[in-house]
């Protein structure tokens, strides 16, 4: 089918536009045909993206299926998938109608709701699949914009200002990309994305106001790109917008945000950061890991001492996002490979957690831990589900979270050791957060009046945990369906980021 990542990245777009232009007035009716027709766009774009899933070929460590075409001002359309974009691309379609179907119980401005939901998933699309630097850009930025209505609009008590810090922080780390995008373009001649990656920017060391560069401007370029992609993860320490953010953004705000926003940062330097600036990349390894490792025992131990459900699980996103950039920046087959699987588990585990906690949010208004206690005893298959999302963010074999912690960790001991270790202590204060909170929510007597009349999931919501709940076991008990796909898309990064380095070993951090 020609022009079919255009059709399932527009799709959503179009379906936005119908519900603006021919949905009015706020009643039941309105709202029921709201919700209807934006589960049925982003079903249909699901649809259409298990073609492009079905046509993609592992083996060729290219892009596919790509559409290139003019556009403004002598700048080019483009557009493509590879084995490192395709799963994030299948993410986000998958998510989208499940994130819909958690929107049921809204009742505020529902047809604008849907409409921010629908745009975000058009520019969260565009992000995955742009291969020219300024459509990149713009679908990157673009996505700012809805999820920062999200939660301005639909959020808790301290909304605005959980609004501002999200779109400040995200905004303001990029503005240094663009920066760097700017040099590239001046410096190369073309904003074409597979282009650039080819191109050798200058790695030369050199001293700027009293400072040694070493990797030159590769090194530079490098910092620029990272400030935007550490933000958006986030890294610590400027994650400190992440826990705001997702307490105070409605339920399917926050899936989106932890399953699919979160995912930008690390594909970025997938995209990026490895194959256009290997020297800068070599240099800042050792930097990148041991802030990885930090973030993992920080935002643990941060986590553990929460009172408040969705920030327990935000300040989880931040330890488990160290695996991922501690998982790249090992620069080998097997941290690679655990660094995009961990993103997809993590994609599955977060937004059936944020789900979860919209369960009861939706009952009782409040996610005070301190609120709850005995729910096993009147909701025993929310139990169950709560339980099997618990062991899978732990890392339990048999679940796709031990899969990614475990190739991330064997990926981090080849590289550094010490690294590893500081990290490996994740996976110990994870499982002591994680069953903490299950303990103090769902056992103990049922003590406080306003539990006992509390119902257990009905079946619209068990529905929504059915297609998490299966892909959560399958990934965990056949992973290869993901690292056949991923492979190939990997080893070849790797082995242009080594022909890269002019050198090796030359720039090395102490890390290699």
């Amino acid at each position: 089918m020609e022009h079919l990542l255009s059709l399932i990245t527009f799709l959503p777009l179009v379906g936005a536009a119908i519900l603006a232009l021919l949905l009015h007035g706020d009643g039941p009716g309105e709202q029921r045909n709201a919700k209807w027709l934006a589960l049925a766009v982003t079903s249909a774009t699901f649809l259409l993206s298990l073609i492009v899933l079905a046509q993609f070929d592992p083996s060729d460590t290219g892009f596919q299926m790509v559409e290139e075409g003019s556009w403004i001002m002598g700048l080019s359309y483009k557009m493509g998938v590879d084995g490192i974009s395709v799963l994030f691309v299948m993410l986000t379609t998958f998510l989208m109608p499940i994130t819909i179907a958690a929107c049921w119980n809204v009742t505020t401005r529902v047809k604008e709701y849907m409409i921010a939901f629908l745009v975000l998933e058009t520019l969260m699309l565009g992000v995955f699949m742009a291969l020219d630097l300024v459509l990149f850009y713009l679908f990157f930025e673009g996505g700012l914009i809805p999820m920062f209505l999200i939660i301005g609009i639909w959020g808790g008590k301290r909304r605005i200002y959980a609004a501002f810090k999200f779109f400040l922080y995200t905004f303001l780390g990029s503005v240094l990309m663009l920066v760097a995008m700017i040099y590239m373009y001046v410096e190369a001649g073309t904003t074409d994305i597979p282009a650039l990656m080819n191109h050798q920017f200058g790695s030369e060391s050199f001293s700027l106001l009293g400072i040694q560069i070493v990797g030159g401007v590769q090194t530079l370029l490098f910092l620029a790109f990272f400030a935007s992609f550490a933000v958006k993860m986030p890294m610590w320490p400027v994650h400190t917008w992440l826990p705001d953010a997702h307490v105070e953004a409605p339920t399917a705000g926050s899936v989106v945000l932890a399953a699919i926003l979160l995912k930008m940062g690390g594909y970025g330097f997938l995209r990026f950061s490895l194959p256009m600036f290997p020297v800068g990349s070599e240099v800042m390894a050792g930097f990148v890991l041991w802030l990885s490792a930090i973030a993992i025992v920080y935002a643990s131990l941060v986590a553990l001492v929460q009172e408040d459900m969705k920030k327990l699980i935000a300040y989880s996103s931040v330890a488990h996002m160290g695996y991922v950039t501690a998982g790249i920046f090992a620069f080998n087959q097997q941290g690679m490979d655990g660094a995009i699987f961990q993103m997809l588990s993590h994609g599955f585990v977060s937004a059936a957690l944020f789900l979860v906690v919209g369960v009861v949010y939706d009952r009782m208004h409040t996610r005070e831990i301190a609120a709850y206690g005995g729910l096993v005893n009147r909701m025993p298959k929310y139990a169950l589900v709560f339980m099997l999302f618990t062991m899978a963010n732990v890392g339990l074999p048999g679940t796709s979270g031990f899969v990614g912690e475990f190739l991330t960790l064997s990926g981090m001991f080849r590289a550094d050791t010490w690294v590893a270790l500081v990290a490996t202590s994740g996976v110990i204060l994870s499982a002591a957060y994680a069953l903490w909170l299950y303990r103090r929510v769902m056992f103990g007597e049922l003590i406080r009046e306003s539990l006992k009349g509390i119902a257990d999931m009905d079946a619209r919501e068990r529905a929504i945990f059915a297609p998490l709940v299966f892909f959560t076991l399958l990934l965990g008990i056949y992973p290869s369906l993901v690292t056949d796909l991923i492979g190939p898309s990997v080893a070849a990064l790797l082995e242009h980021f080594q022909a890269s380095l002019p050198d090796p070993g030359s720039t090395a951090t102490a890390t290699h």
